[in-house]
């Protein structure tokens, strides 16, 4: 039988990645992830092997993560750091800045962590940094995502066809739906009226004929009485309650017209204890739920939809779960 003192210097469970003090090992994480984002930032406006360049302690950072490496002619780059665009680049920024922002409001709170008010609860920097990462999420949508939807892209190049977005936030992903397609009205919807009020701030400095056809209103999904109203819905599952998401599930189904698909966005099963454990942690926290694509799969078979598929984004990042309401 072991001693107190012989049970105190031993880790059960812990990686021996952390090392003997795993502690400061992630306290180190936590500046790590901010050289990442800080250097993601300025190369929003010039080029990455510039902003390493000017500051190598920066750098060094990023290289004891494996992030970046010296090479015969500068800087060699992971992958990850690379985006494809521009709006996808500034898109990711936002969403870690919103994140590390939600960081540092859990551990300066005295509450025990459920749901903590939600999103509600959070500052206007952080509802805007996430609303705008979603930008990325709307053009995936529309780029992407609805050309390889049977019929869908036809549907929203009709003149007035509709497209609801659920839990719109500040209004990003619809300004990108609406873009994406110019003969569709998108309607986005949130319970939460302060953060209606700064989407209609973020409507009104965005292009005037795109943001004639988006709509802000305060509502519930699970409210939602129109049916077969729209040619698509987009729900971002992980950001409701999972008594919110039961109760909305069956209303959207309703209100898809015959033929039209619903898109789920959706947390990735992963085998990392710690990610799984923080995803888990941070969803509910916010007031959403621990579901994952293969549960939100199911779901919305046993409403009654089918050709379900799915669709990766980013290495890690959210699954993009779409099913079609039978056309009769």
């Amino acid at each position: 039988m072991s001693t107190p003192s012989e049970s105190a210097g031993r880790s059960p469970g812990l990686s021996p990645l952390l090392g003997e003090n795993p502690v400061a090992v992630l306290e180190a994480a936590v500046w790590a992830m901010a050289a990442i984002v800080s250097a993601q930032r300025q190369a929003l406006s010039e080029p990455l092997a510039d902003v390493l360049a000017r500051d190598p302690l920066r750098a060094a950072v990023l290289e004891s993560v494996g992030l970046v490496r010296q090479g015969p002619d500068g800087y060699v780059v992971h992958p990850s750091l690379d985006q494809a665009d521009s709006a996808t680049a500034r898109s990711a920024v936002e969403a870690k800045l919103a994140s590390l922002r939600q960081a540092v409001s859990a551990a300066a709170s005295d509450e025990t962590g459920s749901a903590e008010g939600g999103w509600g609860a959070q500052s206007d920097e952080v509802l805007l940094g996430q609303g705008r990462a979603s930008t990325a999420t709307g053009r995936a949508l529309a780029g992407k995502v609805v050309p390889r939807l049977p019929g869908c892209a036809e549907r929203l190049e009709a003149e007035g066809s509709r497209i609801l977005d659920v839990g719109t936030g500040v209004g990003a992903l619809a300004l990108a739906l609406a873009e994406g397609f110019p003969e569709a009205r998108v309607e986005g919807i949130d319970v939460l009226e302060r953060v209606l009020r700064l989407g209609r701030a973020e409507l009104a400095a965005a292009d005037p004929a795109v943001a004639a056809r988006v709509s802000l209103r305060r509502g519930d999904a699970a409210d939602v009485d129109e049916d077969e109203a729209y040619q698509l819905i987009w729900l971002p599952a992980p950001f409701l309650s999972e008594e919110a998401l039961r109760a909305a599930l069956p209303r959207l189904v309703a209100a898809l017209a015959p033929g039209a698909w619903l898109v789920a966005g959706t947390n990735p099963a992963v085998d990392d204890a710690l990610r799984r454990s923080v995803g888990q942690w941070t969803a509910v926290r916010g007031g959403g739920n621990a579901f994952d694509t293969a549960r939100m799969s199911e779901e919305l078979v046993a409403l009654g939809l089918g050709e379900a598929r799915t669709f990766p984004t980013v290495p890690g990042g959210p699954v993009l779960v779409a099913a079609r309401r039978p056309a009769c």
